[in-house]
């Protein structure tokens, strides 16, 4: 009799195990994708509405085993506001205990080139919790921004194209400390000790290195390409440089610069002021960082586009040659067009 009461209650006690253990150390997710993103934001990091957020999300079969393993393992008292990967598979007690210790899923800002203040804030409002409104707020404020030595022009001097990984709810001020960091990682006293020679300050320098980012593709004539504008700002010419305009304008579309352009009121416009820009007009890579900082001592003035249009340049020292070398190109353009032309009248593509 005994042995049989004894039976009973083992083999009871083994289901009641095996049924917590399936519940609650077992695969509970309800769907079908690799993860999902719970976000619990920093002005409502509550487990009421964290919870209510797993409820209504469908991230998991069992939301009351949820919230009473959740409230057996302190989690309303510990919970952290974060972007949290819940992977399928994931069992309650793997989900609450991630949220607990506050095990956030990090995120990469990924950064090109970028042309503008607006550009980056947009980049980061979609990334992070803060929105690109108090991002742009950040940037434009000239006391905060004057304790790193930057201003409201050269804050883009701070960022470089690479990959900078942080937690969703990063505020903006933290965003850019790691920013910084990378800026004073990059200005080693070798790169110091080459702007210096070339007469630059490195926001000078990066700013230089925006506009040849703009001018030219080609790796291999970014050098001669500083060169001209280290002429050109050494000997007090205007740099006259298009890709200013554009920035000047905001209009990144134009194809090519007429006389009407020319006539923009901005400090970037470079046909009208002597001299940089204020700032940078967009994130130079580190490659063209180089090769400003490296450019080859040339007598170059002026360049136009190569009559090949391999996206390449002609270089010339005098204002004679340079119009000899335009006018070489102005030829092929206009045979060229005049080709596509005959063939759109005929029918061919």
């Amino acid at each position: 009799m005994w042995k049989k009461l004894i039976l009973i209650i083992l083999i009871i006690l083994l289901a009641g195990a095996a049924f917590i253990g399936w519940r609650f150390f077992l695969s509970n997710t309800n769907f079908s994708e690799k993860s999902k993103y719970l976000y619990i934001r920093t002005a409502h990091a509550t487990y009421e509405d964290a919870f209510k957020t797993i409820q209504d999300s469908n991230f998991i079969k069992n939301p009351g085993s949820f919230d009473f393993l959740a409230h057996r393992m302190d989690l309303p008292e510990k919970i952290k506001a974060g972007r949290y990967e819940i992977k399928n598979g994931m069992s309650l007690s793997d989900i609450v205990r991630m949220l607990r210790n506050g095990k956030q899923a990090p995120v990469n800002l990924v950064i090109t080139k970028l042309r503008t203040k607006e550009n980056l804030a947009a980049l980061i409002g979609r990334k992070f919790e803060c929105d690109s409104a108090a991002v742009m707020e950040y940037m434009l404020n000239a006391d905060t921004l004057r304790t790193y030595g930057f201003d409201t022009n050269t804050i883009i001097a701070t960022v470089y194209p690479n990959t900078y990984t942080y937690f969703w709810n990063t505020t903006p001020p933290a965003i850019f400390q790691k920013l910084y960091a990378e800026y004073r990682s990059v200005w080693t006293p070798e790169r110091k000790e080459l702007a210096t020679q070339l007469g630059l300050t490195p926001v000078k320098a990066y700013t230089l290195a925006s506009i040849v980012e703009e001018e030219t593709r080609a790796l291999e004539e970014k050098g001669t390409m500083a060169s001209v504008y280290l002429n050109r700002y050494n000997t007090g010419m205007r740099l006259q440089a298009d890709p200013t305009v554009k920035f000047a304008l905001h209009d990144f579309t134009l194809r090519r610069i007429y006389e009407k352009h020319l006539m923009v009121e901005s400090p970037y416009n470079t046909y009208r002021v002597t001299g940089l820009p204020p700032g940078p007009i967009c994130t130079p890579s580190l490659e063209t960082l180089d090769a400003v900082l490296r450019a080859p001592k040339t007598k170059y003035l002026y360049f136009v586009a190569s009559p090949d249009f391999s996206g390449r340049h002609v270089f010339s020292e005098t204002y004679q040659q340079h119009l000899l070398n335009a006018k070489a190109f102005q030829q092929a353009l206009d045979t060229q067009q005049a080709i596509r032309k005959a063939k759109e009248e005929s029918g061919i593509k």
